[in-house]
């Protein structure tokens, strides 16, 4: 029984010991086949993309959500009052009124609805992917990222009238703190003067300035601000009105925007509930304008990219992307985690994508990148490790080149083809 053992034994080992081995090293001249131009690539079944800008480009893919990692965009929030404290929330009363008001705006937000118009439409409902989070300044001990301003002169905000102040900057430039990383609210509510009026319409409203939003209401009274945060903060993010023909976006369609409450005529029947309408029913992101503020987080100098938490410097092993399909990367993307492309996977970029530091992509034997004007990098300028090419026995990774690419801060830098 042990002699049978042992030849079995030693029979695995040589059967082992003759079957390929796995070879890996990074990308080197001879790896690279170039293509002469993008006609080469139909006889492969790779997609051809448009050359032009498209916001769907950075629409969520349902079949790949790993490919758009979850944004978060810091916000502080700023709660004015009068000096004799009686005009708004302060205290643990404001951070619970905060705090509550951040999880129902990312509630709807992660809870996309389907658009209401036009009739019958066939508008996908695609998820955001991108949420809130409130954020201190971890330079200020015990700070929770809500802040309070007694101030007589400028707790208030006046939307009508001759002393009208909402598209002042006065309140934003005195209290703004962090507001070259982190998003502005403020919290302001209406002038007493305005509220002893019989006449006074004392309504909810806001509006979006640059790197703040204003915020206005009768916040003791616990209604609901969620739509009205996330319809300005839209403004800020990229977005114009739904209801115009000159938002940039196909699937929003025009209408009479005559919904504002729910005694209002244009309330019956079917009306927009789209979040960049004025509306009651303000729920309805479409795949136009949530890929317009993707493409908005993907450009390196907007202002929109500096509101986010940048987790795309350094790699985390838990957003490993895994290629095993046909896939086109056409907008620029940001990774949080190493990329591989495994066997029969094909990964096309023809766009700026940035690799977090320690992270590498790999190209498993029968895998194959195709870098048609690419340009890999990190986007925080730390050091990436190159990419990687696996072959098994005649099985090879492959990449393919039709435009000409770079590659920056790698540690293994991607050879030049003659």
């Amino acid at each position: 029984m042990l002699k049978y053992f042992l030849r079995s034994f030693i029979l695995l080992f040589l059967l082992m010991d003759c079957s390929p081995q796995l070879q890996r090293h990074f990308v080197q001249t001879t790896d690279i086949e170039q293509l002469p131009n993008p006609d080469t690539l139909q006889t492969r079944a790779f997609p051809v993309s448009r050359r032009r800008y498209d916001p769907l480009e950075y629409a969520p893919d349902t079949s790949h959500l790993s490919h758009t990692p979850m944004k978060f965009i810091r916000l502080n929030f700023h709660f004015m009052n009068s000096t004799d404290g009686k005009a708004n929330l302060k205290g643990q009363e404001a951070i619970n009124f905060t705090k509550k008001l951040i999880k129902t705006a990312n509630h709807n937000m992660a809870n996309n609805v389907k658009m209401l118009l036009p009739q019958e439409n066939d508008t996908p409902v695609l998820p955001l992917r991108f949420k809130f989070v409130l954020t201190p300044d971890p330079r200020i001990p015990g700070n929770e990222g809500v802040y309070f301003h007694d101030d007589d002169e400028l707790y208030y905000y006046i939307h009508r009238g001759p002393k009208r102040n909402r598209h002042t900057k006065d309140v934003i430039k005195k209290y703004g703190h962090q507001l070259d990383t982190v998003l502005n609210i403020f919290m302001m509510p209406h002038h007493q003067d305005s509220l002893n009026s019989p006449t006074y319409n004392a309504w909810n409203v806001g509006i979006a300035l640059g790197n703040a939003v204003k915020v206005n209401g009768i916040f003791r009274k616990g209604e609901h601000f969620a739509t009205i945060l996330s319809h300005e903060v839209g403004h800020i993010l990229g977005l114009s009105h739904a209801w115009t023909r000159v938002d940039g976006c196909d699937d929003t369609p025009v209408h009479k925007n005559d919904c504002l409450n729910q005694s209002a005529p244009g309330c019956k029947g079917r009306t927009s509930n789209n979040i960049m309408d004025y509306n009651i029913y303000q729920k309805a992101w479409t795949p136009c304008q949530i890929g317009k503020i993707h493409g908005k987080f993907a450009m390196l100098k907007s202002r929109q990219r500096k509101f986010l938490e940048p987790r795309w410097c350094t790699s985390d092993e838990s957003q490993h992307i895994t290629i095993r399909d046909t896939v086109l990367w056409a907008g620029a993307k940001d990774l949080e985690g190493p990329l591989t492309i495994a066997s029969g996977g094909n990964l096309r970029v023809q766009d700026r994508l940035s690799i977090p530091a320690g992270a590498k992509i790999t190209i498993q034997p029968g895998g194959t990148l195709i870098l048609d004007g690419a340009h890999l990098h990190n986007a925080c300028g730390e050091t990436w490790e190159g990419i990687e090419v696996q072959q098994l026995g005649d099985l090879k990774g492959q990449v393919l080149q039709i435009e000409e690419s770079t590659v920056e801060n790698a540690v293994h830098p991607y050879p030049l083809t003659d």
